[in-house]
């Protein structure tokens, strides 16, 4: 009996992480770093994919060893993210594991509120020194993609991509 069809740029692990764009088709690497721009989680998806869908699947990847005896850590001090991320559920995940946010305001959600008036509820708090260090995710990316195998994903299965990340990543941090 023939596999069922999967639609193009796959969505379970056995999807290939291309999907439609303006450009063609395209991947997303989604991930965390730490204030040296080193990658700490790493998460390859189809290019059609929203942001704020993968914010859980890459908090919950980071691990950090510690020196010493103990748990690795899981939870970072704060986090600050683009609009995209700029949505109840992100930052109800996000108040519920005690994490800091900086992620400003979409428009539409502030003129949604402001029209409601005082049933809109209070804005978000922001902070904008602490969206400031945003940029190091953005650098972050950058430096991955120095890696031409990166930058132009030769790789034509999804976790062979996701593996030549891995390798660009392991070479950022040996060389911090």
């Amino acid at each position: 009996m023939a596999e069922p069809r999967r639609p193009p740029g796959g969505g379970g692990e056995r999807g290939e992480g291309l999907g439609r764009s303006r450009g063609g088709f395209t991947s997303k690497i989604h991930l965390s770093a730490d204030g040296c721009c080193r990658p700490l989680s790493l998460l390859v998806t189809a290019g059609q994919r929203a942001d704020c869908t993968q914010l859980v699947p890459v908090l919950e990847k980071i691990r950090v060893p510690r020196r010493g005896p103990g748990r690795p850590r899981k939870r970072p001090d704060s986090v600050a993210a683009d609009k995209a991320y700029s949505n109840g559920p992100c930052r109800e995940y996000l108040r519920r594991r005690g994490i800091g946010h900086a992620i400003p305001e979409k428009a539409d959600s502030r003129a949604a509120r402001l029209r409601k008036g005082s049933r809109g509820g209070r804005p978000p708090g922001f902070d904008e020194e602490r969206y400031k260090k945003r940029n190091t995710v953005e650098r972050a990316i950058n430096k991955l993609k120095n890696s031409r195998a990166v930058a132009t994903r030769y790789d034509k299965r999804g976790y062979v991509f996701l593996g030549t990340v891995t390798a660009a990543a392991l070479v950022i941090w040996l060389r911090s």
